[in-house]
C-alpha cells in the first residue's frame, strides 16, 4: 500500500520560511509527477507547484519567485521551500503524486494527508 507523508508545516509569520516535506512509500516502482496543491478554508484546492521527473516544473503565478519545488528521486521525497510567506499562504498543503506501485504495477494518484500552514503575526 503506497503512502503519502507531509510534514513540515508551522505557525510562522509574514515574511517567513517553511520547508515542507513528502515521502512516498510503499511498494513504488517509479513515480512520475510529484506536487503540492493547498485548500484555504472556503475556497477550492488549488496546484501550488509540480515536478516531473524529468524536472520540469509549473508554479501558480501568486507564488511564483517565492516558493521552490525540489526532489530525491532516490528517496521517492518531494519538498516545497516556501519564502516570503503572506498570510494569504495560509491553507492546508497536500502532496500529490501519479505512483506506478503494487505488485500489479497500477498507476495511480495519490494524496497525502495534509499538513497546516498558518502565516500570521
Amino acid at each position: 500500500q503506497v503512502q503519502l507523508v507531509e510534514s513540515g508545516g508551522a505557525l510562522v509569520q509574514p515574511g517567513g520560511s517553511l520547508r515542507l516535506s513528502c515521502a512516498a512509500s510503499g511498494t513504488i516502482f517509479s513515480i512520475s509527477a510529484m506536487g503540492w496543491y493547498r485548500q484555504a478554508p472556503g475556497k477550492q484546492r488549488e496546484l501550488v507547484a509540480v515536478m516531473t521527473t524529468g524536472g520540469t516544473t509549473n508554479y501558480a503565478d501568486s507564488v511564483k519567485g517565492r516558493f521552490t519545488i525540489s526532489r530525491d528521486n532516490a528517496k521517492n521525497t518531494v519538498y516545497l521551500q516556501m519564502n516570503s510567506l503572506k498570510p494569504e499562504d495560509t491553507a492546508v498543503y497536500y502532496c500529490n503524486a501519479d505512483i506506478l506501485a503494487g505488485m500489479r504495477g497500477t498507476l495511480r494518484n495519490y494524496w497525502g494527508q495534509g499538513t497546516q500552514v498558518t502565516v500570521s503575526s
